[in-house]
């Protein structure tokens, strides 16, 4: 699989619904249940990132009892990560940024990757490495939507997944934009909904997610 067929992979996953879910999990065991939680609002995609030590069982948990989810592995930075990703299940990868190598590994990788960019030299440059679908990160701390509205007369061929920062009373602002495809956001999955097992909690602040108009 090519760099361009892996991004079709990846534009499919951003086009699955308007918000991907940014989850941080502390125990593994809770990530069934929230995947279904999330799928039952209508969020399918679930990015666990790597910043615990349980985020790689809790992917290859989703993976093996919540096939319906589409689960990837956030705050990848290495070769190795992205090893350790597909090793767990996951159907996708997403990095803050695009350092040379990481980029060199996902070129040889079979999991597509969604890598970062902020600026319009890098956004250039990963479009130039075929990558024309990016992450925005830190998306509120770097400008905000005035940013990438200014992104899209120059850059018409690249979408963005801005993530950082977004909640439900901002995600509009971004949506609307023509190269947004969708938005990271954690709000959906709140660490005490998390801890208390509050599925019911995590389905209805997706099911207002889903609901996002973009």
């Amino acid at each position: 699989m090519d760099v361009h067929e892996k991004m079709a992979t990846i534009d499919r996953v951003m086009g699955a619904a308007p918000v991907i879910a940014v989850v941080v999990l502390e125990d593994a065991t809770r990530a069934p249940g929230l995947a279904r939680a999330l799928v039952a609002g209508g969020i399918p995609v679930v990015e666990i990132t790597l910043r615990t030590p349980a985020a790689l069982d809790a992917v290859r948990a989703v993976a093996a009892e919540v096939p319906e989810a589409i689960v990837g592995v956030g705050t990848v930075r290495s070769g190795r990560d992205l090893d350790a990703a597909l090793d767990a299940g996951a159907a996708f990868a997403v990095s803050p940024g695009s350092p040379s190598r990481l980029l060199d590994a996902a070129d040889a990788h079979p999991l597509p990757l969604l890598p970062g960019g902020v600026t319009p030299t890098e956004a250039m440059a990963l479009a130039e490495r075929g990558y024309a679908r990016q992450k925005f990160f830190p998306a509120a701390a770097m400008g905000g939507p005035p940013v990438l509205k200014s992104f899209a007369s120059v850059l018409p061929d690249v979408a963005f997944c801005p993530t950082g920062g977004i909640g439900p009373g901002t995600a509009t602002d971004w949506l609307r934009l023509p190269n947004v495809r969708c938005v990271g956001g954690s709000w959906v999955a709140p660490a005490d909904a998390i801890a208390a097992g509050d599925w019911a909690r995590v389905t209805a602040l997706a099911r207002e997610a889903s609901a996002l108009p973009r």
